[in-house]
């Protein structure tokens, strides 16, 4: 009888910590894995550099993996593989809410930490096309990214703004960023759209030889943008940042963005934030997107995402949230 007690109280105990652990990871963790983006991106070279600066301030360890970016990522956290990924704000609210690239594969098994950097949608047309603004783009031929990709979705989503069907009212072409500037510079298309951070190399060196235009976003048509999708903030391409670029251009940027699986610990969440902006002078010493950190907006273009209990916390504590701000439960 004493072994069957014995035997049944193991059993107590053990059904015991099970019930405890349900629904959140372990909270003895020592390792973060976090997904990025390819090998030569900007996402994966941001993620070594901070690796080490966060390793140092949480004591965990920070196993930075290359990936194949934003919509690889949510997927990575949502079988588990990951503990932490960057990806554009976008795509996960397409995630979180099952459209666009999720439609049909909707996932909830992540939350916000907070945004990084702008990754700006910059509309490049030639200067000898006699495009002025994205109102001209109807009728002409305009690159829109690749087939199925995040900046193919934006430039449908900006067009619309203008009352422009990009499938009925342009002739599209799916190029990624360098084979756009390449046909650009080859006269065989006379715009295309790019999503990424400034400058970018590809637009830099075909201003070198070809004469652009930057195009932008007016502010009633960033009011229409963001009246449907509000992931979208509105940012400024300084003038001189590409040549013969010489006024300041409005547009509308995507924020890489920090996302985590939603069972993390709150206090693991919350020092990882903590550690991400309150180190900026090290990080940016590591990578020049250190610069660009802000607690101050790192909260601005989450839409539908909720933060993670311990970003929240964070955030709340240094008075950029409001202490009702929702948070992954």
């Amino acid at each position: 009888m004493k072994k069957i007690a014995l035997l049944l109280a193991l059993v107590m105990v053990a059904m015991f910590a099970f019930a405890s652990c349900a629904g959140t990871k372990d909270a003895a963790i020592t390792k973060i894995t976090v997904a990025t983006g390819g090998a030569t991106g900007t996402y994966y070279a941001y993620g070594m550099a901070m690796g080490p600066v966060l390793q140092e301030k949480t004591g965990l360890t920070f196993d930075v993996q290359s990936t194949g970016a934003s919509k690889a990522n949510i997927q990575l956290i949502q079988s588990g593989e990951v503990d932490m990924a960057v990806v554009q704000n976008d795509v996960m609210y397409y995630a979180y809410t099952g459209t666009d690239l999720f439609e049909g594969a909707q996932t909830q098994d992540f939350a916000a930490i907070g945004t990084l950097y702008p990754e700006l949608c910059q509309i490049i047309a030639s200067k000898d096309s006699g495009i002025e603004s994205i109102a001209d783009l109807k009728g002409k031929r305009v690159s829109v990214g690749d087939a199925g990709s995040g900046v193919e979705f934006n430039a449908k989503q900006i067009l619309e703004a203008y009352g422009i069907d990009m499938n009925a009212d342009i002739e599209k072409q799916n190029l990624g960023f360098g084979p756009s500037a390449d046909a650009l510079r080859d006269e065989k298309i006379d715009a295309f759209f790019c999503v990424a951070g400034i400058p970018t190399t590809a637009i830099t060196d075909l201003a070198m030889g070809t004469d652009i235009v930057v195009l932008s976003v007016d502010d009633k048509e960033f009011d229409k943008l963001t009246e449907k999708y509000d992931f979208y903030t509105k940012q400024i391409i300084p003038a001189g940042t590409y040549e013969g670029v010489e006024e300041d251009v409005q547009t509308v940027a995507v924020m890489a963005t920090y996302i985590v699986d939603k069972d993390l610990p709150e206090d693991v969440v919350y020092n990882i934030t903590k550690a991400i902006f309150e180190n900026k002078e090290a990080i940016t010493a590591a990578h020049v997107k250190g610069a660009e950190l802000d607690s101050a907006k790192a909260v601005e273009g989450i839409a539908a995402v909720p933060f993670h209990a311990g970003a929240a916390k964070y955030f709340t504590e240094i008075g950029v949230l409001e202490a009702e701000a929702p948070a992954a439960e």
